[in-house]
């Protein structure tokens, strides 16, 4: 048995779980906030027979999408005292981190 820990992005959240679920696999998500962009971020917790890990991982692969988004850069040099603008730099956000765990026990009461 192994644990699969996904972070994902909100906006992929909904179709992933719902993929998932639809091929028969039960799905605990989190809610949780990103350290880069401090962006709403999704983890969500499957478990699943060592067999069907290449399954679960395909279905995050397939429903999360990598997309541009433009933040400002706010590491600008200057001292104290002078004002800069913030300019927007296009980061790529997105995909997934996963994780897969091994379980030592399991047990649905």
């Amino acid at each position: 048995m192994k644990l699969i820990l996904a972070i994902i992005s909100d906006e992929d959240s909904n179709p992933v779980i719902s993929e998932l679920g639809k091929e028969g696999f039960g799905v605990t998500k989190l809610c949780s906030t990103g350290g880069f962009l401090r962006s709403g971020n999704t983890t969500i917790m499957v478990g699943a027979d060592e067999e069907k890990v290449p399954e679960v991982i395909d279905i995050i692969r397939r429903k999360c999408k990598t997309r541009k988004k433009a933040v400002p850069n706010l590491d600008m040099p200057g001292g104290a005292g002078v004002m800069s603008m913030a300019f927007p730099v296009e980061v790529t956000v997105g995909g997934a981190t996963v994780f897969v765990l091994n379980v030592e026990r399991f047990e649905k009461l």
